[in-house]
């Protein structure tokens, strides 16, 4: 009885159990239920949220574009005001248009009736008026001379660089003055120049023809005089005004040619300009012809390269002088004036350039160079002490073994040179003819350089002279070592005194 009692109290507990098992079953659902519910209240919140801010910028979107469309109504409206707003102008503008035709119609009108009434008078002032404006377009181109520089065109240049540069001197003038052509001047102010080149100075010597005095205009201006009967009557032009005028043309030309040629020569290769303005003229008293020289100047390119020649207050005639020109004091009376002396290179025949110290030996002997040779080794120094030399042809030399420049604006100047190869003494009678050799040629300085000595006599007349100098065969060799590094030999038969 016992044990039954017991398996019904195992069945109850056991049914007990699983009822509390379904209970917390139907808890735990419940629990998720809820979970569920309240995680759809959320998600359904959510895109309640989600709508409603979509909304929102549907609602600011629409609006944004009713803003715009609003500022393109009103843009549209300005500018259709605008639009009719130039209309207006337009018509305001031709209705003043039309008033003034109109009114110039009418100016038109009154002046043709005034002309016809004084046409013969008109006719006469235009006259004087015409006559004036030429007067006064001459005297504009007579003092604009300096204010449109010529510039010669790239061919041109390379025509000029390319006759420099083969040395050929002919070839060179002929292209300086076939470009000098294309220079445009006023009509009357360009004649004949002529011009000659020296390569080894780099100097173009250049001589033009000034024109006439009649160039410069001798009316001031002319005047409608309503005379009975009327008359055209000139207004003269003082004599002083004129000359003036004539004084500042020549020296404005002068100018000008000397700048051309620098424009149009490369400077590597012509360096001065040496200018002789001329003018053919009759002279007053005798009323034969006439050539006077009335500017003469020898500008470098650095002090002609210094100068704004274009310059409204340059004055012409105080530039020249600053370029130590001589210029007519009254160019209108052809007072003339000495030409500027210069050096005439082209005097010279040059010969072949030979590189002797090439060939020499360390301690050569002199005297056994011949005499060619020498020449050229006496060059070779001249040019190492840094002077510019070129030696002449054997014959018909002049007595001239070299020439040199010095190309110092102050002590510079053309160097005779001759080069005695000798065992004796030079004689004096070869010192006293070099000083009228360097008279002839227009020398700065004379130099004698000898392998041997002078005389007493000799050194005396090259220091009374003032312009020579004598090098004998010791000094020859201390130059020789200074400036080429030749350590030269000397075998004279017998030692002068004082060696």
């Amino acid at each position: 009885m016992a044990r039954k009692k017991s398996l019904t109290a195992q069945l109850v507990q056991a049914y007990r159990d699983a009822q509390k098992a379904k209970e917390a079953e139907a808890k735990r659902q419940q629990q998720l239920q809820e979970r569920a519910a309240r995680a759809a209240e959320q998600e359904r919140k959510r895109q309640e949220r989600e709508r409603a801010r979509q909304e929102r910028e549907r609602a600011q979107e629409w609006a944004r574009a009713q803003k715009a469309a609003e500022r393109e109504r009103l843009a549209q409206a300005r500018a259709v005001e605008q639009v009719e707003h130039d209309l207006a102008k337009r018509e305001a503008a031709r209705a003043r248009q039309a008033e003034a035709k109109k009114k110039a119609a009418q100016r038109q009108a009154a002046e043709r009736e005034r002309l016809a009434k004084q046409q013969a008078a008109l006719e006469m002032r235009g006259q004087a008026e015409q006559r004036t404006a030429d007067v006064h377009r001459r005297v504009g181109e007579l003092n604009s001379v300096l204010s449109s520089p010529y510039t010669p065109s790239p061919a041109r240049r390379e025509q000029v660089e390319e006759a420099l540069v083969q040395g050929d001197a002919e070839a060179l003038t002929h292209a300086v003055e076939v470009a000098l052509t294309e220079a445009s001047y006023p009509d009357g102010l360009r004649d004949a120049w002529r011009c000659a080149f020296i390569p080894e100075t780099r100097e173009l010597l250049l001589e033009v023809e000034l024109p006439e005095q009649s160039v410069v205009p001798t009316a001031v201006a002319y005047r409608y005089k309503a005379s009975a009967p009327p008359a055209v009557t000139v207004q003269p032009r003082k004599e002083a005004e004129i000359k003036q005028m004539y004084r500042l043309l020549v020296a404005r030309l002068a100018l000008r040619a000397i700048n051309e040629v620098l424009i149009l020569t490369p400077a590597a290769l012509v360096d001065v300009v040496a200018f002789n303005g001329h003018v053919n003229a009759k002279n007053r008293a005798t009323g034969k012809a006439i050539r006077p020289c009335l500017i003469s100047v020898r500008a470098t390119r650095e002090t002609v390269g210094d100068l704004i020649l274009d310059e409204p207050e340059l004055d012409p005639v105080e530039c020249l002088r600053h370029l130590n020109a001589v210029v007519s004091q009254h160019p209108y009376d052809l007072e003339p004036v000495r030409p500027v002396v210069t050096f005439d290179l082209t005097k010279y025949k040059w010969g072949p350039d030979v590189d002797v110290v090439a060939g020499l030996d360390h301690r050569p002997d002199l005297m056994e160079l011949d005499p060619i040779e020498f020449e050229h080794l006496v060059r070779r120094l001249f040019e190492a002490i840094g002077l510019k030399a070129w030696v002449t042809q054997a014959s018909r030399d002049d007595g001239i073994d070299a020439v040199a420049t010095n190309e110092d604006p102050i002590v510079g100047g053309l160097c005779i040179i001759q080069a005695k190869r000798t065992r004796n003494a030079v004689p004096a009678d070869t010192v006293r003819a070099l000083a009228g050799v360097m008279h002839d040629k227009a020398a700065a300085k004379g130099i004698i350089v000898t392998t041997a000595w002078f005389g007493k006599a000799s050194k005396d007349f090259a220091y009374r002279t003032g312009r020579m100098e004598l090098i004998d065969g010791r000094g020859l060799k201390a130059l020789l070592l200074e400036h080429l590094g030749i350590d030269a030999l000397i075998s004279l038969p017998k030692t002068p005194p004082g060696w």
